[in-house]
C-alpha cells in the first residue's frame, strides 16, 4: 500500500465529512463528541491532548514491529474521529519535529476482509511529519506523540460516499527521522563560471545574481551541495526548500519568506512542473540545486500568477527528506 492509495482511501473519507488525515497532505477534521475523551493534558512536552473518541472491541497481537493480526466482532461499526492503541512499541519515544513511517492495513468492518496492506511490499507511508502546523490541523497525528516505534494504532473511518466502505486503518510505527532545516553536504567545486551565482544568508536562504543569465531552450541542473542522504527516485516525494525568480532576478516565490516546506512529488502524476521533476530526481537528500528551466518545462506560453507568459525560471531548491 504505497502513501498515495492511503491518501485516495481518506480522500474518499474525506469527500463524505470528516475523515481523518494521517497524510499531510490532508486537512484537519472537527472534533468529534465530547465524551469519552483521552489523553489529558500532561506537563510533559512529549504528549498531547488527543481530542478523540476510542474505539472499543478491537484487539492485536502479534511480535511488535511486525504485521499486526487484528480482531474485532464483524459486523462492526465506526464513525470517523475515532480510535486505539492497539500495542504498545518497545522502540524510541516519537516527538515533535520528528517524520515518522508506518506500516498501514485497511480492514473492511463489514466482514473483516484487508482492503489495503504495505506490508508485503515493505512500502510504508513516510509521510507523516509531526510539525507544529501538522499538529494543529490533523488530529490523528497527536496520538503518535509520545508513543513508542512499533506501536500499532487504529483509526475508523466512515466512507459513506462511493461504495460506502467503513474501515479501520492500522498504522504501526516502524521509524521515524528527522528532516533537515537547509541543505547539508559537500560543497561542489566545479560550478561553471557563467551560471547564476547563488549566495546563502546565516538561515540558509539563497539570493541570486543571475551573472548575466539569460533564457534557454535546454534545462540547466547543476548541484551546488552534494548532501549524503536518500537519491530521489520517480517514484518518491521531495520535501524541499526552495526560492524562484525570472531571468530579470525578481523573486516570484519563495517557502524560506513563508517559513514552509513544499513536498515535491516527482512521479508521473506529480502535479509540479515537468522541470522540477527532471531536476530533482536522482538528487540527494542535503543537497543545493540549481535549476534553470525553459518555458516548455515551466508554465509554456501561459502566464502563471506574477511570472510572464515564456518565462525561463532560476531556482534554487534545498532538498531536505524523501519519502
Amino acid at each position: 500500500m504505497h502513501s498515495h492509495k492511503i491518501t485516495m482511501l481518506l480522500r474518499s473519507a474525506l469527500a463524505a465529512g470528516c475523515a481523518l488525515a494521517m497524510c499531510a497532505t490532508l486537512a484537519g477534521c472537527s472534533n468529534g463528541s465530547d465524551s469519552s475523551r483521552s489523553d489529558k493534558d500532561s506537563s510533559d512536552s512529549s504528549k498531547q491532548t488527543v481530542n478523540m473518541d476510542q474505539i472499543s472491541g478491537i484487539t492485536a497481537t502479534g511480535k511488535l514491529g511486525e504485521k499486526p493480526k487484528v480482531t474485532f466482532k464483524t459486523p462492526m461499526t465506526v464513525q470517523n474521529n475515532t480510535y486505539a492503541i492497539l500495542q504498545k512499541g518497545d522502540g524510541d519515544t516519537i516527538q515533535k519535529g520528528d517524520r515518522v513511517c508506518a506500516q498501514g492495513i485497511a480492514i473492511n468492518v463489514k466482514d473483516g476482509s484487508e482492503l489495503m496492506s504495505s506490508w508485503e511490499k515493505n512500502t510504508p507511508d513516510c509521510s507523516i511529519l509531526l510539525s507544529d502546523s501538522n499538529l494543529k490541523q490533523i488530529e490523528p497525528y497527536k496520538a503518535t506523540i509520545g508513543q513508542k516505534l512499533n506501536t500499532s494504532i487504529a483509526f475508523g473511518i466512515n466512507d459513506s460516499n462511493s461504495a460506502n466502505t467503513s474501515y479501520i486503518l492500522v498504522y504501526t510505527l516502524v521509524s521515524k527521522s528527522k528532516d533537515l532545516t537547509r541543505a547539508e553536504g559537500d560543497q561542489v567545486t566545479d560550478v561553471p563560471a557563467n551560471l547564476p551565482k547563488v549566495t546563502l544568508g546565516k538561515n540558509g536562504k539563497p539570493s541570486i545574481d543571475m551573472n548575466g543569465q539569460g533564457s534557454v531552450d535546454k534545462q540547466i541542473t547543476q548541484t551546488l551541495i552534494k548532501g549524503k542522504g536518500t537519491k530521489i527516485t520517480n517514484s518518491m516525494t521531495a520535501v524541499v526548500k526552495y526560492t524562484g525568480w525570472t531571468t530579470d532576478g525578481k523573486q516570484f516565490d519563495s517557502s524560506w519568506d513563508k517559513n514552509t516546506t513544499f513536498d515535491a512529488d516527482v512521479s508521473s502524476s506529480g502535479q509540479i512542473i515537468q522541470g522540477w521533476k527532471d531536476g530533482l530526481i536522482g538528487q540527494t537528500v542535503g543537497s543545493q540545486v540549481l535549476l534553470v528551466i525553459p518555458p516548455d518545462k515551466g508554465y509554456g506560453n501561459k502566464a502563471s500568477g506574477s511570472i510572464p507568459a515564456n518565462s525561463t525560471l532560476v531556482f534554487v531548491v534545498d532538498i531536505l527528506a524523501a519519502y
